[in-house]
């Protein structure tokens, strides 16, 4: 095992916590006294990984001016395979066995009782292969505990299948792949409140990236980015990511070494090769691969939009360039809480041409800041750079917007605005009183599915050009795809993980551009028939 080479104390140490070689040092020899449990390891002394002693050191060697660890928290997101279990194993049974905690409580938790059981019957065997743990512990594989005898302490693995667990004292919590977590309540449980009585408790959380955005493992995600990033200050938080960035190729070796801290190490790089060969053979098993291997959190199952193939046609779009020209509009009224999306796409004036799209997201101004802190999207970053702008109030002003499109409407050649025809009867009638045709869009397969396609084929064409707008392009990345038996398609709101309103509006604003063109001339779909990708 390669060591590390020299220890810096994490950025995120506050001004006043120093660091205690003593005290780090202490918990390093513990778990190196431990044997790995598993394969080629086995039975061998557990010697950290120098990311592994990277953060043991800063969790247990940076302390408060009272003696006490700064960090209560830390969350660790590293890909599968790079020693998470043993690691989280290893924490487990210092802080059972070596921190001094009289009658400590240390609990194992995980979304069920088999992933509960991972870390805890690692911990068993280590406990096996040591001696001098195995004079003073009393393992009881029925229960799920491990007895610690000189201070009357125990481990004890629960999942959210037994959740309802009340009175908990916790010293040290172990969760393992928080990500498969999709109840709030039980990490709560094991959370909030339960450390109080203790002075140096700490809750070490380990995972995998995960796919719902929605989920209790996204929102701390969240925390450690804005943290790492500056955007947020916990002194009491530890945030380690490692991962392949959302801009990188997934295919190459640099990004897999630098999402992985233990290649070459835990896991061959033959093994991750063959998983990423796979992978192109099959695009169902991408987003696995992404999220497995290279640690990216990914928004559904299924990817629709390639988001390389979209970051493609980020050309530039200029709306100086674009007046008097022919183009058509979608508008997506959605609630009068939440974003409106008005989207003109401009049909191209020869085979040179592309279809170019113009975007505008409104949302109402005073419930801002809210829907940063709830939905951990930088909405505000977004309105001070210029592509979302603000509504007074805290609904939607409606008003404002159709002023707003009367005003676009003496820059370009608004031929028509397809909207969706729930909840816009007043807007469009107030659109059709200031000059405008309107046309009202389905939702269902027969409308949608022709433009959905021809949207997918113009993007791997690199066909359209939408100068890279930030808030359509995390729309674009948020959807989530419905197939009917016939094979047609359509972006599906209920099962998108996030906003994609701007998706809607493009895709209805692009069906009018293709059917009417420039002149109200033949249809690509009358010449060609609708596309089945």
């Amino acid at each position: 095992m390669r060591k590390l080479k020299k220890y810096k104390p994490t950025k995120f140490k506050a001004k006043d916590s120093t660091y205690n070689e003593q005290e780090a040092s202490y918990v390093v020899d513990f778990i190196e006294q431990l044997k790995h449990t598993k394969g080629e390891f086995y039975n061998k002394p557990f010697e950290l990984i120098d990311w592994q002693e990277q953060i043991i050191r800063d969790i247990f060697g940076i302390l408060k001016p009272d003696g006490y660890r700064q960090f209560t928290t830390a969350y660790i997101e590293v890909p599968k395979k790079c020693g998470k279990s043993e690691l989280a194993a290893a924490v487990a049974l210092y802080m059972l066995c070596a921190d001094g905690e009289q009658r400590a409580e240390v609990y194992g938790c995980a979304a069920d009782r088999d992933q509960s059981s991972l870390v805890f019957d690692v911990a068993c065997d280590m406990v096996r292969l040591c001696p001098a743990l195995m004079k003073r512990c009393d393992i009881r594989p029925s229960r799920k505990s491990i007895g610690f005898g000189p201070t009357n302490s125990s481990y004890k693995a629960l999942s959210a299948e037994v959740a309802g667990k009340s009175g908990v004292n916790v010293s040290a919590l172990i969760f393992d792949e928080l990500w498969v977590q999709r109840d709030k309540k039980f990490f709560q449980m094991m959370t909030v409140g339960t450390s109080d009585a203790r002075k140096n408790p700490l809750h070490f959380i380990i995972t995998t990236a995960g796919n719902d955005t929605n989920s209790i493992c996204y929102e701390l995600h969240q925390k450690a980015v804005d943290i790492i990033e500056g955007r947020k200050v916990d002194p009491t938080f530890y945030p380690v990511i490692y991962g392949a960035d959302e801009s990188d190729d997934w295919t190459d070796p640099k990004v897999w070494m630098k999402a992985n801290p233990s290649l070459g190490i835990t896991i061959g790089l033959d093994k991750v090769r063959a998983a990423c060969e796979s992978a192109k053979q099959n695009p169902g098993e991408e987003n696995a691969f992404r999220q497995l291997r290279l640690n990216q959190w990914v928004k559904q199952s299924v990817r629709w939009m390639p988001m390389d193939k979209w970051d493609a046609c980020s050309f530039a779009v200029n709306e100086e360039d674009l007046e008097g020209r022919v183009c058509y509009g979608g508008l997506d009224l959605s609630s009068t809480t939440d974003i409106t999306a008005f989207v003109l796409v401009f049909p191209p004036q020869d085979e040179d041409d592309k279809y170019c799209v113009l975007p505008y997201f409104w949302i109402p101004e005073d419930t801002l800041d809210l829907r940063v802190k709830r939905d951990h999207v930088p909405y505000d970053i977004w309105e001070r750079q210029g592509f979302l702008q603000t509504t007074e109030g805290n609904v939607v002003h409606y008003g404002y917007i159709e002023k707003f499109i009367e005003k676009l409407g003496e820059r370009f050649n608004i031929r028509e605005i397809a909207f969706d025809r729930w909840g816009a009867v007043q807007m469009t009638q107030n659109l059709e009183n200031l000059g405008f045709t309107v046309v009202p869009f389905g939702q269902g397969f027969k409308d949608m599915s022709p433009p959905t396609k021809e949207l997918m084929k113009l993007t791997l064409e690199e066909k359209i050009a939408h100068g890279g707008h930030p808030v359509l392009r995390w729309m674009m990345d948020n959807i989530f795809i419905r197939t009917d038996p016939a094979g047609n398609i359509k972006a599906d709101k209920e099962k998108s993980t996030e906003k994609i309103d701007g998706a809607i509006a493009t895709i209805m604003g692009l069906d009018r551009a293709i059917r009417c063109g420039n002149d109200n001339a033949a249809s690509v779909y009358d010449d060609r028939g609708i596309l089945f990708i």
